[in-house]
């Protein structure tokens, strides 16, 4: 079975803990271990979240003048290198020698006119109290948002339309390469009135590309790995309820959270509309009762009624 699986934030950086390498790869041994279970007599391939990475990056950079800062397609292009490291290490320590690993720069299009760019909406970077970041939005011309009861820089996040190195993923995959890519939703790019290819400052949603992906591939499951055990109705109130199996018409007529759960909701429904394929989210180290279709909600057409845990 073809699976792509899209490592959620707290795969890589619990909310609150501090952006260290350390604190970065314990999480991701974590993540390494429920990912090498389906490995086994499975084609693999991991996308993952990047916000807290660039954020951090990108407040680093803040030490230059504003005119030398680097980009944000750069800095998704250092953190996609960054994390696939640590990941393709850790897998590595657990998978047999013969079976490779490949961390794979990927850039993904995206449209110069998506409505986006004129709404940033993409939390990125670590939380701050909100004396703290309005002081930094002045200092680095940034835009911040509230994110439950702290702020976060916000910047464009425009739709994926194209993933470029689409082609030499399929060659690794037929190779039994487990294939890390599209990290942090891909390195996002355009093309200018001359058609040549640029980046942009922007960070593309990781589930929405990653779903573009799981699509392209032809995948038999794509899951989305979040820290909560399914999809939640009702969630945080004693009518709370967790969602088993659905079709994605019935659970489009439910609103959650956009700064969580929506995205992934979304990029679910799209994909199973899309292709007719199984969907699942759930928690990391529930995998392989994920991919058994005992954990987590699953998202298909199949479901002809929406049924909970």
């Amino acid at each position: 079975m073809r699976i792509v699986v899209a490592l959620g934030g707290n795969a890589l950086l619990k909310r609150g803990e501090p952006l260290t390498a350390q604190a970065q790869r314990a999480n991701i041994k974590i993540a390494a271990s429920a990912l090498a279970k389906i490995a086994v007599g499975n084609e693999l391939i991991i996308t993952h979240g990047n916000g807290p990475q660039v954020g951090l990056l990108a407040l680093q950079g803040s030490a230059y003048k504003s005119k030398e800062l680097y980009p944000l397609d750069v800095l998704g292009a250092e953190t996609e290198g960054m994390i696939g490291y640590m990941i393709e290490q850790e897998m590595g320590n657990l998978v047999p020698a013969e079976r490779p690993l490949v961390t794979l720069l990927t850039m993904v299009e995206v449209d110069s006119q998506d409505p986006a760019f004129s709404n940033p909406t993409k939390f990125i970077g670590p939380v701050y109290d909100e004396v703290e970041a309005k002081q930094v939005a002045q200092d680095n011309a940034w835009t911040m948002k509230s994110d439950g009861d702290k702020w976060r820089r916000v910047v464009p996040s425009p739709l994926p339309k194209r993933i470029f190195e689409i082609r030499p993923i399929r060659w690794l995959l037929e190779k039994n390469t487990i294939v890390i890519a599209s990290g942090g939703g891909g390195i996002p790019t355009l093309f200018d009135k001359d058609h040549r290819l640029q980046g942009v400052e922007a960070v593309i949603d990781k589930d929405l590309s990653s779903e573009l992906l799981a699509r392209e591939l032809d995948a038999d499951l794509y899951i989305i790995a979040t820290d909560a055990p399914a999809v939640f109705l009702d969630w945080n109130t004693p009518k709370q309820k967790g969602i088993k199996a659905v079709n994605p018409t019935d659970l489009a007529q439910y609103e959650f959270a956009a700064g969580s759960m929506g995205p992934k909701v979304n990029a679910a429904c799209q994909f199973a509309e899309k292709t007719g394929k199984r969907v699942a989210i759930g928690a990391l180290d529930a995998l392989e009762e994920i991919v058994a279709g005992r954990a987590g909600t699953h998202v298909s057409l199949q479901a002809v009624e929406m049924t909970c845990y």
